[in-house]
Formats: structure tokens, sequence, C-alpha cells
């Protein structure tokens, strides 16, 4: 009977300890998320100022006139894209 005692007690012993290890990793799964958010979040930002700065980069060398073939043809589309969102803009205001 003593050694079915002992051998529960070591059973519930390893039991909280474990129970303790899973709210540490759950714990640390948690900050894991946010750390990933957060990340993604910079990433988002990040990409959108790379874009506005290579839109700048285009403009600047448009107006100094320094674009090749291929930036120009780049540059064209940017703006085309731009004149058509804003033209989507004007029909919606005027319906």
């Amino acid at each position: 009977m003593e050694k079915l005692e002992s051998h529960i007690g070591r059973i519930q012993t390893k039991l909280l300890t474990l129970l303790k290890k899973h709210a540490v990793l759950q714990k640390e799964f948690a900050q894991q998320q946010e750390t990933i958010v957060l990340l993604k979040q910079e990433k988002e930002e990040t990409a959108k100022k790379i874009r506005a700065l290579e839109e700048q980069q285009y403009i600047l060398k448009s107006a100094a006139g320094e674009l090749n073939a291929v930036e120009k043809k780049a540059f064209e589309q940017t703006i085309n894209k731009y004149i058509r969102e804003i033209d989507k803009c004007i029909a919606l205001l005027n319906e």
C-alpha cells in the first residue's frame, strides 16, 4: 500500500511539473504570436515606405529626364493606374 501511495505521489509531482511547463509554454506561445503580429505590421509599413520611395525616385528621375526606357514604361504604367483609380472615384461620386 505504501508503494502505491509513493507511486501516486511521484505521478502527482510529475503531473504538477508538466502543468507548470505547459503554462510557461502557453505564455511563450502567446508572446511569440504577439511578436509575429508586430513583425507583420512592421513588414507592411516597410513595404509601403519602399513603394513610396520608389515612386519618389521615379518622379525625381522623370523631372530630371534621366529615366531609361524600362523605368519610363513602369512610371507611365503607375501614372495610368492612378488615373484609372481617379476616374473610378469620379464615376462613383457622379452616381
